[in-house]
């Protein structure tokens, strides 16, 4: 009988389950411990397993905290944006946006909250194949905001306004709402809800 899968094409699959399941560990401490904090010797004492089994599968330090920036873009795009792009193009498409991205924040899969907001402020004014990512992964989102409401004016929406600055002040309102939700003050995100919905309504 004809094998359908080879002994190594098993052993690609295998790796490629392990590198997912460590840069999602990764993701989820760096939340927390920032991606400074993360290294190899803290993945394999956090997983129990081998330091050399996980530099097999990285190599670096640095490769290490590109997969975890790579995962949590993929948790977001997977979350936020690719159900929300389902929705008809124009306003409602906005607010489905605006407001997975606030589920997002009130429900995150990472303990740290929002990884993007939590790595920027760690990575901003830093150097490096990292912080290149962490910067793309935002100019990406917030370009994809812009192209939506330009989309949206098309068709009439937002008659007047300028997609760059509303996009600017939606992600400055959620932005802080993340910062408030991992504080505790739940009467802070309300009021950022109650501030994005007026934003979307002019």
């Amino acid at each position: 009988m004809t094998q359908l899968t080879e002994p190594g094409d098993q052993r690609l699959a295998k790796g490629a389950r392990a590198r997912a399941s460590i840069a999602r560990r990764a993701a989820e401490l760096a939340s927390v411990e920032g991606l400074d904090g993360i290294s190899i010797g803290m993945l394999a004492t956090d997983l129990g397993i081998s330091k050399s089994g996980i530099a097999t599968l990285f190599g670096t330090k640095e490769a290490l905290q590109l997969a975890a920036v790579q995962t949590a873009r993929d948790v977001f795009i997977e979350r936020v944006i690719a159900p929300s792009l389902r929705e008809p193009a124009g306003r409602g498409r906005i607010r489905t946006l605006i407001e997975r991205w606030f589920a997002h924040i009130e429900n995150p899969p990472f303990p740290g909250g929002c990884f993007r907001v939590a790595t920027l402020a760690e990575f901003s004014s830093k150097q490096g194949a990292v912080r290149d990512a962490v910067v793309a992964d935002r100019d990406e989102w917030l370009a994809l905001l812009t192209t939506e409401i330009g989309k949206a004016q098309d068709l009439g929406d937002f008659p007047g306004a300028d997609p760059g600055q509303l996009v600017f002040e939606l992600d400055a309102v959620v932005s802080a709402a993340n910062i408030a939700r991992q504080v505790g003050d739940s009467a802070r995100v309300d009021a950022a809800r109650v501030i994005a919905g007026r934003l979307l309504a002019g």
